[in-house]
């Protein structure tokens, strides 16, 4: 009694020591319940494995001779059974590395950081918790030591690199069973098509073998500290595979019914690694995008707060019709702007086109009127010119030369204009003046009507350009939206060079595996290999749908398939890369350049 009452007494008067308990005990009653969740949740997966039909996803195929056609396999129903385990195996492990190798990737770019950048990581990427806690820390060690971006920063590097080496492990692990049992594959091929019922027992025992192999791996791992409140990491869920028994290992004959649960078995193990690792890779996994970007997500929500405090006190709620004027001026001028830039230039566009014929109609009868003015202008130069001259001009006399005769008459009756202004013809040539200036008018005034009418679909186009670019911005923002898929299996530029990347990172890969042969680095060699098979595959799903639409899908799926036989020279494949990037649309650089 007086240890339980001292022990009180210290949590009371240690506030920090009573929430450490208290975290300490939520932890690890959330641990109980994940485990229970998780025992639940392979209880049903082991049930659901028969009772179910699955769908695969695409993936590299098997590394199987040609003789193992659909109709082989359909006839062949043993074999056709370890076809199908063979490849839910594959699958699985390539959709944990790829699960793993993204989070692998978030957590070698932080490590790659400035020393700032990993510190505002610490405080402002990790959740408001996190936030509180950075900041408490960061004071407090600055009060105590002097020092508190420097244990940040060390206690940054740490989280990080707790992280890479976890996961970097789990992808190694992973890389070397998947290429065991892809090279074990590649060996027992030709052997299941002589003699299946000797070679599949040993083919299923190699794979019990190897899923014992990667238990031994991976077991051993566990899950770094999130923060000191953490659950011990004894308390990690063990990983044990289901194994063969005894009497199948020791036996060289199979029975039906004992072939079939050694096929049933891989599911087995399957949904515990794929349990065990949701776990594992759950704590060292990247931050959500809600938590890494959670303090402008914070910000939006305050500012889209005051924005509806705003729009309350404009609304009717409160008395005020601001909202609604807003909403009518708004409408209002989009439908200026419509009729303006859109509606009016349109209909002015289709008239002009329409009506064509009724304005050049209208354009002779102008010109006629013009024509009834000149005739007029000639007729009185031609009287003029007979009068003064006293002899007969021909009809057909140009309008040029009497008007000479008409001018050389009006200077001479300047000469005397108030007496020839009375008695003389300096009046008439006055008027004649007119006339001609009358026809010079209408003449301008016609070419500049004809001019106006030959541009009236061009002002309109004109005022339908502001309406026009707006749509043509539009389109550009959707046509850049639609194409901003920059996976590897989207249609755009950038994805077009994410898969010539994913062709230079086989290449690297298969010349990393080389030298580890040439060095003797048998396990390495292994990992190497299965980084291999995992780029194949993400290029074999990349290039599929395209491949297929352009056909050449056939002979692509067979290069792929080529690089990654394990007996294939490794200068024969570079051979295969280099001609893939040069020969395949799918994979060739991209002509336009944005």
């Amino acid at each position: 009694m007086e240890k339980d009452s001292d022990n009180e007494r210290a949590i009371v008067s240690n506030p920090r020591s009573l929430w450490n308990n208290f975290v300490h005990k939520l932890t690890h009653d959330d641990y109980k319940f994940k485990h229970k969740l998780s025992s639940l949740y392979e209880l049903v997966a082991r049930s659901a494995t028969t009772l179910r039909p699955r769908r695969r996803r695409t993936s590299l195929p098997l590394p199987l001779p040609s003789i193992y056609s659909t109709d082989y396999r359909l006839k062949f129903s043993e074999g056709s059974g370890i076809f199908d385990v063979l490849e839910d195996i594959l699958e699985h492990v390539f959709v944990n590395m790829h699960i793993i190798q993204k989070n692998l990737q978030f957590w070698q770019s932080k490590a790659e950081g400035s020393r700032g950048q990993k510190v505002y990581f610490m405080i402002f990427e990790r959740g408001p918790r996190a936030f509180v806690n950075g900041i408490v820390q960061l004071i407090r060690n600055s009060i105590s030591e002097g020092s508190g971006i420097q244990n940040l920063y060390c206690s940054a590097t740490s989280h990080i690199y707790d992280r890479i080496n976890i996961l970097t492990s789990l992808r190694f692990a992973l890389a070397t069973f998947l290429a065991q049992i892809y090279i074990e594959i590649d060996k027992f091929g030709d052997e299941l098509a002589s003699d299946a019922e000797k070679s599949l027992p040993l083919l299923l025992l190699t794979v019990d073998g190897l899923f014992s192999k990667l238990e031994a791996s991976i077991a051993h791992l566990h899950a770094p500290p999130q923060n000191e409140y953490s659950v011990h990491q004894s308390e990690s869920v063990p990983l044990r595979f289901e194994k063969l028994s005894e009497v199948m290992l020791e036996g060289s004959q199979w029975t039906g019914c004992e072939i079939r649960d050694a096929i049933n078995l891989p599911y087995q193990n399957l949904h515990k690694l794929d349990s065990y690792l949701s776990m594992l890779v759950a704590e060292n996994k990247k931050p959500r995008k809600v938590t890494l970007y959670w303090m402008r997500y914070a910000c939006g929500i305050v500012g889209i707060s005051v924005c509806s405090v705003w729009l309350l006190r404009h609304s009717k709620l409160t008395g005020s019709h601001d909202i609604e004027h807003w909403i009518r001026e708004a409408k209002d001028s989009t439908v200026g702007f419509f009729s303006d830039h859109v509606e009016k230039p349109l209909l002015s566009i289709r008239d002009e086109l329409f009506d064509t014929f009724r304005k050049r109609h209208k354009g002779v009868m102008e010109l006629e009127e013009v024509q009834l003015t000149t005739n007029s202008l000639h007729r009185m130069l031609l009287a003029f010119s007979e009068q003064t001259q006293g002899q007969k001009f021909p009809e057909n006399a140009s309008d040029q030369e009497l008007l000479e005769i008409m001018m050389a008459r009006y200077e001479k009756e300047l000469m005397h204009p108030i007496q020839n202004l009375l008695g003389g013809e300096l009046v008439r040539a006055i008027l004649i003046q007119i006339q001609k200036l009358k026809l010079d008018i209408e003449t301008a005034l016609l070419e500049l009507d004809q001019i106006l009418r030959a541009n009236e679909i061009n002002f309109a186009v004109l005022a339908a350009l502001p309406a026009f670019l707006l749509s043509l911005g539009i389109l550009a923002l959707i046509r850049a939206w639609l194409k901003q898929d920059t996976r590897a299996e989207g249609r755009g530029r950038i994805a077009r060079l994410q898969r010539r990347l994913l062709i230079v990172e086989v290449e690297k890969r298969i010349i990393e595996f080389q030298t580890c042969i040439d060095k003797g680095q048998e396990r390495d060699a292994q990992c190497t290999f299965g980084l291999v098979l995992y780029s194949l595959d993400r290029l074999y799903r990349a290039v599929e749908s395209h491949a297929k639409a352009t056909g050449e899908w056939q002979c692509l799926r067979q290069d792929i398939t080529d690089l990654g036989r394990p007996g294939l020279q490794t200068a024969y494949k570079l051979t295969i890369t280099s001609r893939m990037e040069r020969v395949y649309d799918c994979l060739l650089p991209s002509l336009k350049r944005y």
